[in-house]
Parts: structure tokens; sequence; C-alpha cells
């Protein structure tokens, strides 16, 4: 399995070495609204959908299969799937408790990443999102007036209230423990393990 992978990773490496802006990738995830209830729907790939589960894996560009496929998603499809899914149903919330009747509306999230931080091609490159774009297209009930003021308020409650906007905005402290377990001879298991702050 490693030696498949590192084989399937070599030429996408040396593409970035070649040619570094292939290794940028701009991820996005939608959401849709409606008036009946305070929930975001997220859209998702026909395989994704069709899956009992979901399942995460590699992006392509890090050597992955194509998600349309294999019904993977990539950690970053999935943070910004939480993203939009928590501003979504905040949003609603807020609207709701300012008296804004939405009739429908759409989310959308977009994140840059610079796939030559992940893949160790550039010891510089960062790794994560570098830039996350969160926007809102609300279409009011008709015969609604609402003011530009309340708009602005809707937004500001949004951002305040959302819980992963806020948590990738804030940072929160971090740790991280690594254990493994091997079993060295018949009924003899030894362990090691790795601990970190973020």
């Amino acid at each position: 399995m490693s030696a498949a992978l590192r084989a399937k990773q070599a030429p996408i490496k040396e593409s970035y070495k070649s040619d570094p802006t292939s290794a940028i990738v701009t991820l996005s995830s939608t959401g849709t609204l409606d008036s009946h209830s305070i929930t975001c729907k997220l859209s998702t790939g026909k395989a994704v959908k069709d899956a009992q589960h979901k399942v995460a894996g590699l992006h392509q560009k890090a050597g992955g299969e194509d998600p349309l496929i294999s019904g993977e998603l990539c950690s970053g499809d999935m943070l910004l799937e939480a993203l939009v899914a928590c501003a979504g149903v905040t949003l609603k919330a807020v609207a709701t408790a300012l008296e804004i009747p939405i009739k429908e509306g759409t989310v959308l999230a977009e994140g840059d990443l610079d796939f030559k931080g992940t893949m160790g091609v550039d010891k510089n490159a960062p790794v994560g999102f570098t830039k996350i774009r969160l926007g809102f297209n609300l279409t009011l009930q008709e015969g609604a007036e609402v003011s530009e003021e309340k708009i602005e308020k809707l937004g500001k409650l949004t951002e305040r209230y959302c819980v992963v906007l806020q948590t990738i905005a804030k940072k929160p402290e971090l740790s991280v423990v690594v254990h493994g377990t091997q079993e060295t001879e018949q009924g003899v298991e030894r362990t090691v393990g790795w601990s970190g702050k973020g």
C-alpha cells in the first residue's frame, strides 16, 4: 500500500515542482436555505449522496481517487461543508429572531489550498487553507421590507455566533495524541506513542 501510494504521488509531486501553480486549487461547498425550517441542506455529488457513509480520503491532487467514482471527500471538502452547514443554520436562526422573512437562499464557501505544502514539496508553502470565502445569497418573502441595517445586523450576528467560523477564526488550543500497539511476540504487546500541541 505505501509503495503504491508513493508511486502514485511521485509524478504529482514532480508536476508541482515543475509547475508550482498546478498545486493550487480552490475547493467549494454549497448549501440551500428555505422558508420551512432552520436547516441548511448541503449539496453533494451523486456518489456521496448514494453512499451509506461519508468516507474521507485523499484529494486527487494528493493521489486520491476521483470523488465522483469513489464517493470519497477530502478533509478540506468536509471542513467547508461544516462551515456551510453551521453558517446556514446560524443565519436562519438569527433571521428568525430578527423577524427577517427568508423565502430561500444559498450558502457558498470556497477555500484556496496549495498542495505543495500538503505534499511536502515546498517546506515554505502553507499547509491548509490560505483563504476562505463565505457568502450568502438570500431571497426574501414577497412584500417584505427589510432595512440595510437589519441585513447588516444579520450578517454580523451570523458571523459572531457561527461555531465553525469562530473556531477557524480564533484557532483554539489544540493537542494531538497518537498511540500504536503491536504484538512483538505471542501474548506480548508493545505500545508506542507521541503527543504534541498544535
